[in-house]
């Protein structure tokens, strides 16, 4: 294959077409020319599919996953799967069928069975997530040939996450399609008629997909505990005919369309190039030597988007059929460089299943690191080149393809192919062995000798689809000389610890020719120590932890291959039992879910498990959001000009560049606001627009308003500004230590006289500590927006935005515009998470976008990318607490002084709240005769913390833990019992307790390097604002002569399920059907002066203002019912209106004898407290830090729950939350602890680099009771608030995880007590279970960084 000529060249060029055709839900669609730089998800929401949800624009979340469908012309067959629409180029589906959650069933013809059963399931709370949730769920279905297994379901779901529910009735929703027998899928009466017809697995209907019908036994069944009910689940009980009758089918068009090579035009001079043969790509590359090639678009994109790369050439290399080749060969495997990682598994698979065992080793080591590479999305669409050729120093596979000796093969523009070894491919930090003509072609592995190992290894913070802190790919070839077996070959490759993957030369040589024993190890674990080049300052932190990494992978490697021989032959350095769980392989038992409630009805609604009023809206994507609003014309587009220094003044704004930028329509600063440039939550402490002084990197500057969201942010990229810096403070101690407060913000809370206790003797010990508690990012899936526009000619200002407080935009926009709240509406739907994370914190965004809506009167909308999201909006506060405790040898404790710090950043808002709930939960549950709570608010130049759910709670509880735990350590005795000791009334521990110390305990002897650990927790969590004036609520209640009512009130639907409660209150108290009440939206010109929806006491507050409205109404239709005797609602309705009664009424509620004052001490802060315990259990791997959560136990006295299925949900979806902010969800800031980032600036601002649960963190057994015969009289209907108590009881694990660490460091005899900061990331486990791994970095009171 020679170079073309420049005749053919043309040619070639020439032979190119501009045609791209796509299928979008069954609708033929031509792609016009000049959209290179959009991605699928950017044109299907501009076509009107808002389904398909931006959640993060990295791929990191799935929100925007949708299914494509391609004929592959290697396989002659269509293939089916889920990608994510954020990443992929609209062009890079051109050929291809996509199929949106709109395209398998709506309300109007019917709900796919996927969407029917995650609604009636109540697998949807906020909704946000749910479309991608669902095409996951329908990708299998559609992809597979037999239904799908259980572990088929988790793995397809891996690539998506929800803030809201905890996963578990998303899970159990769709294990009814694991199911044995099509029956399940159809009703009673289509059975008989389709004996002998197939039933397609993803719609349950007949079609013509398999010629072939499946066979099987009985169904599962997922099974629900309904107090002592059991009720079973299954497509049995859906009436299947309601549903599409058949799939929509690949177009045959695409079918017979033989694909066309491309080239077509983007924005800013973008190419864009789909070649179909080798030789034009290699053509294309001679021409545009810095071209990118692009499969998935999975690095490139990301690239592009976050990072501004300038590509201007991008080929797409799908479709060259040379390098997507696999084949087997007689020494190994081929893979063509295009090959798509999921492609790879598969085909993985199938040769691990026809070849000898010991020639696959290499085979099963890359598909059991494809296993935890990504998630199914990016694994459907990214490549094995593009996974090579990226050199990223963390890629999981690079280290395997060059311990197992891969070879990658190379061709050059000429056709000169040359091969070169994948230890010798990667030269430097993401630079490769590729000269500018040349591209790889394939790979090539080899297979394994006998006695030849390939082992992977890989830690992340979290292990589903999270990119590696430390990975290895390890090969041994041994060969028997004597009795002894030597090392004849070996190969040790490190990721993450290096700027690119990193061979262990040193070890590597020094190990050749040894036996392969005890000696070797050791000698080999010294080498290592000194072979890895990380130092001190090294990007990513974690030195200490990642160097032990090292050590410990290699001692697992050692374990693992002397296993292996002792299976294979009679071998000297077999593996002692207790030795054997250093090389347990990670296995996930079957998860089982189980709910245990009791209903008690009231009137025809209320205490039923109504399943979400917008459920079956959410699961169709046709539930809309801010961002989905269809805008009104001449909108304009907004983006904010964020400042890049922590503290700096400002010098100069240079906006000359941003003026030539496409479609730019203004920028507008501090100078051109209309009325204050102040605002805030409490007090008027934030800036609007920066007019001199910079307090925080993110803190915004400017707006600049264009015709596309693109072009705003293009523009405001221009704008250029001139600092000054100033020395920022950066933690609490720095903020401590120079006197960095808010002014007016000390509070103390003193009972008792903790001095004289103290100086009287009655305690036995007094200790005195400290406890860091980290923050938490709310990572709500919907980004905050809003939508402005005026009316009148500005004489109005209306928006629509994403807020759990539309009072607080209303006020906010009102004050910056310097107009009268009665002319400012907001109006809220509903949103896609909140959590705490929008009462306050949209007003900055929304009081930004107003001022270019005011002065130009066009609508202007702003959403924020979630990168910018997390850094600017604030996130959960962390604390310092410095704590003195005194108690008695019996575990009494007699008196706590507690100092508590928390960082509130920039300004106030609503940290000085934050703080007194913190300070009111610091005894949780129990009794201390003597306390003296002080403390006080530090000022950092970080953007302004806010709320977040539990409001301080948590933190002040988690430090009592704390205290509790070292009180237990130093009695040596349980911390159950200290607990049990100190409890403010009766309590007891459970009886099944001690039985799981014993199991536990017997697990902790018999397997030195997986322990087991357990922890039991209370909460007391205060319901009310802790400000008085807040607590109240109206609503507004309208009956309809149909009989029909439609509720208005002043809390916003979040996922809580608040408008399906209100909802079944007011249908319960006119005794109508729960479908005859409607709530629409949440507005301020319905209902004045709403208080944020927060703090949990929502449904307390509005259900009770809408029943005071009903019970109104009801009193004037009494005396109309009496005259009519007995009549349906409807006809009263009717008569009423004949009679001329008004059937409209406003609904007031405040919560009564209220009200604490800080500064006598007196008052009652709370209106009353929601209470419950959990039990733990967890299994960690003290080698790596890695942990799985075996079982979570709790029961909450939820009082007589209003509606028990949405309690379970809020209970599960806060327990995992949780779980996130002790175990997984680290923030890193640049300050003096995190020196390689910027100061100031936010590192983990993206799924990428900050990882919340996901489906596989949950606990394999989580069970969840309420309370029976428990009413409170202090509330709605003798129930209780829901929101926010459960989150704390996710501290259950945090104290399992520190039980196992105790019974690790019991093995290297360390009893003393201990530090563990939250979270309690593989980092901080690892390192604390001290072995001869750890000691040669770290000592055993070693204490990882934390951003506090």
């Amino acid at each position: 294959m020679g170079s073309l000529t420049r005749a053919q060249e043309v040619a070639v060029d020439d032979g190119y077409s501009s045609d791209a055709v796509l299928y979008v839900n069954g609708v033929r669609r031509v792609i016009p020319d000049g959209l290179a730089h959009l991605t699928l998800i950017q044109y299907l929401r501009d076509i009107g599919l808002t389904g398909t949800k931006l959640g993060c624009g990295e791929g990191g979340c799935g929100a925007c996953t949708v299914m494509v469908s391609f004929y592959n012309q290697h396989l002659k067959k269509t293939t089916h799967c889920a990608i994510n629409a954020c990443l992929a180029p609209v062009y890079s589906v051109e050929g291809m069928h996509v199929i949106t959650v709109e395209g398998i069933g709506n309300r109007q013809l019917g709900l796919h069975p996927v969407q029917e059963t995650l609604a009636q399931a109540h697998g949807s709370q906020c909704g946000f997530c749910t479309p991608g949730f669902i095409m996951s769920m329908y990708a299998l279905l559609r992809s597979s040939k037999t239904p799908p297994t259980e572990e088929q379901i988790e793995e397809y779901l891996s690539g998506n996450l929800c803030r809201c529910t905890g996963y578990r009735p998303i899970i159990d929703a769709f294990r009814v399609f694991a199911k044995t027998e099509d029956s399940l899928y159809t009703s009673s009466s289509f059975t008989k008629d389709l004996a002998d017809k197939f039933v397609c697995p993803s719609s349950g209907k007949p079609c013509s997909c398999r010629a072939t019908s499946v066979n099987g036994c009985e169904s599962p069944v997922v099974s629900t505990t309904h107090g002592r009910q059991q009720k079973l689940i299954s497509f049995s009980d859906v009436d299947g005919s309601s549903y599409i009758e058949k799939e929509l089918i690949f177009p045959p068009e695409l079918l017979l369309r033989n694909p066309m090579p491309l080239h077509l035009y983007g924005f800013g001079g973008l190419h864009w190039y789909r070649p179909l043969r080798l030789e034009h790509v290699l053509d294309l590359k001679h021409r545009y030597p810095e071209a990118k090639l692009l499969v998935g678009n999975t690095e490139v994109g990301i690239e592009m988007k976050f990072k501004n790369a300038p590509y201007q050439v991008l080929i797409s290399v799908t479709h060259v059929p040379e390098l997507n080749k696999l084949s087997v060969t007689e020494n190994g495997l081929e893979i063509g460089a295009s090959i798509r990682l999921t492609e790879l598994q598969n085909f993985l698979k199938k040769v691990i299943g026809e070849r000898a065992t010991h020639e696959t080793s290499s085979c099963k080591a890359i598909l059991e690191q494809l296993r935890w590479f990504a998630g199914k999305q990016i694994k459907n669409a990214a490549s094995v080149g593009g996974n090579i050729c990226t050199a990223s120093p963390i890629s999981d596979l690079n280290p395997l393809w060059m311990a197992a000796g891969a070879s990658f093969k190379i061709i050059d523009f000429k056709g000169n192919q040359r091969t070169t070894l994948a230890k010798d491919f990667f030269l430097a930090y993401r630079k490769v062995d590729l000269t500018q003509n040349e591209i790889l072609l394939s790979v090539f592995l080899p297979w394994t000798r006998p006695f030849e190992f390939v082992k992977e290894f890989k830690q992340a913070h979290r292990r589903e689809d999270d990119i590696a802190l430390v990975n290895a790919g390890m090969r041994v070839f041994l060969k028997q000389e004597g009795v002894n077996w030597t090392v004849a070959d070996i190969s040790i490759v490190y990721g993450g610890v290096a700027p690119v993957s990193f061979i262990a030369l040193k070890t590597e040589r020094s190990l050749i020719g040894k036996n392969w024993d005890k000696h070797t190890l050791e000698d080999a674990l010294l080498l290592l120590k000194d072979d890895i080049p990380l130092t001190e300052d090294a990007p990513g932190g974690m030195v200490e932890f990642r160097k032990s990494l090292t050590l410990s992978f290699f001692f697992k490697f050692f374990l693992c291959v002397s296993h292996q021989m002792n299976e294979k032959v009679q071998f000297t350095e077999g593996l002692h039992v207790n030795h054997q769980s250093a090389v347990m392989p990670y296995s996930k038992p079957s998860f089982n879910g189980t709910q245990c409630y009791e209903m008690t009805k009231e009137g025809t609604a209320v205490g039923l498990p109504m399943i979400h009023l917008s459920s079956k809206l959410q699961v169709t994507g046709e539930a809309e959001y801010t961002d989905d609003t269809p805008i009104p014309p001449n909108t304009l587009y907004a983006a904010l000009v964020l400042s890049k220094k922590a503290h700096a003044r400002i010098l100069s704004i240079d906006d000359s560049l941003a003026k030539t930028s496409p479609g730019f329509a203004g920028l507008f600063l501090s100078k051109d606001v209309p009325g204050s440039n102040k605002i805030g939550a409490v007090i008027h402490d934030e800036e609007v627009f920066a007019s001199e002084f910079v307090t925080c990197v993110g803190q915004v500057i400017g707006i600049v308003v264009a015709d596309t969201h693109e072009n705003a942010k293009l523009a405001s990229r221009k704008v250029l500004i001139e600092y000054e810096e100033r020395l920022p403070v950066l933690s609490i101690k720095d903020a401590v230590s120079c006197g960095s407060f808010h002014p007016n913000t000390e509070r103390c809370l003193v009972s008792g006289d903790v001095e004289w206790c103290f100086q009287s003797g009655a305690c036995d010990k007094i200790i005195e500590g400290e406890v860091h508690v980290g923050g938490q990012e709310h990572f709500y899936l919907e980004p905050h927006a809003s939508l402005i526009w005026t009316v009148d000619g500005g004489n109005e200002v209306h928006m629509i935005s994403s807020t759990q407080s539309p009072q607080k935009h209303q006020d906010c926009v009102a004050h910056v515009l310097g107009l009268p709240m009665s002319k400012v509406v907001c109006k809220t739907k509903r949103i896609g998470g909140g959590f705490g994370g929008k009462e306050t914190r949209s007003a900055i965004i929304a009081s930004a976008a107003c001022v270019p809506a005011y002065l130009l009167k066009r609508p202007v909308k702003i959403t924020l990318d979630r990168d910018v999201d997390m850094m600017i909006t604030g996130q959960r506060h962390s604390f310092l607490g410095k704590y003195k405790v005194g108690f008695t040898n019996e575990g009494k404790v007699l008196a706590l002084d507690l100092e508590l710090y928390n960082n509130a950043g920039n300004s106030l808002d609503l940290s000085l709240s934050v703080l007194e709930r913190a300070i009111f939960h610091s005894e949780n549950a129990y009794d201390i005769p003597h306390i003296r709570f002080r403390g006080q608010v530090c000022y950092t130049n970080f953007p302004s913390n806010t709320a977040f759910r539990g409001f301080g709670g948590p933190q002040g509880m988690l430090i009592a833990e704390n205290w509790i735990q070292r009180i237990a350590m130093e009695l040596q005795r349980s911390p159950e019992d200290i607990r049990e000791i100190n409890f403010q009334s009766e309590g007891s521990v459970s009886c099944e307790f001690s039985k799981a110390r014993d199991a536990v305990d017997h697990f902790n002897i018999n397997n030195r390097w997986r322990k087991r650990g357990i922890a039991m927790i209370p909460t007391k969590f205060g319901i009310s604002f802790t400000t008085k004036a807040m607590n109240q609520a109206g609503a507004l209640v309208q009956v309809y002569v149909d009989g029909t009512v439609l509720v208005t009130h002043g809390g916003v639907e979040m996922g809580q399920g608040l408008h399906t409660k209100v909802a079944q209150i007011a249908a319960s108290s006119f005794n109508i059907p729960l479908n005859s009440v409607f709530i629409s939206e949440t507005s301020t010109d319905k209902v004045p002066n709403a208080s944020p929806t927060a703090a949990s006491a929502s449904s307390d507050m509005y259900g009770a203002a809408v029943l005071d409205a009903c019970e109104q109404i009801k009193a004037r239709m009494n005396p109309i019912a009496t005259k009519l005797g007995h009549c349906s609602f409807t006809e009263l309705a009717r008569a009423c209106y004949f009679e001329r009664i008004d059937l409209s009424a406003h609904g007031f509620y405040i919560i009564p004898d209220i009200g604490f004052n800080f500064r006598d001490g007196k008052g009652t802060p709370f209106s009353y407290y929601t209470y419950g315990a959990a039990f733990a259990e967890v299994e960690i791997d003290t080698l790596t830090g890695d942990f799985q959560t075996r079982t979570a136990d709790i029961v909450m006295d939820l009082g007589h729950s209003l509606n028990p299925a949405i309690d379970i949900g809020q209970i599960e979806g806060a327990f995992i939350q949780g779980l996130g902010w002790i175990a997984l969800e680290e923030l890193k800031w640049g300050d003096s602890n995190h020196k390689w980032i910027r100061p100031g600036n936010l590192y983990t601002c993206g799924p990428g680099t900050y990882k919340i649960p996901s489906a596989n963190d949950i606990p394999t057994n989580f069970k969840v009771s309420l309370l029976k015969g428990a009413p409170n009289p202090k509330a709605i209907h003798s129930s209780k608030a829901v929101g926010e108590p459960p989150f704390f009881l996710a501290a259950s694990v945090f104290f399992a995880i520190k039980d196992a660490i105790i019974a690790a460091r019991a093995e290297e005899n360390l009893s003393e007590w201990f530090p563990l900061d939250n979270p309690a990331t593989p980092e901080r486990i690892r390192m604390a279970c001290v072995d001869d791994f750890t000691r040669p970095f770290a000592s055993p009171d070693f204490r990882p960084n934390l951003s506090v």
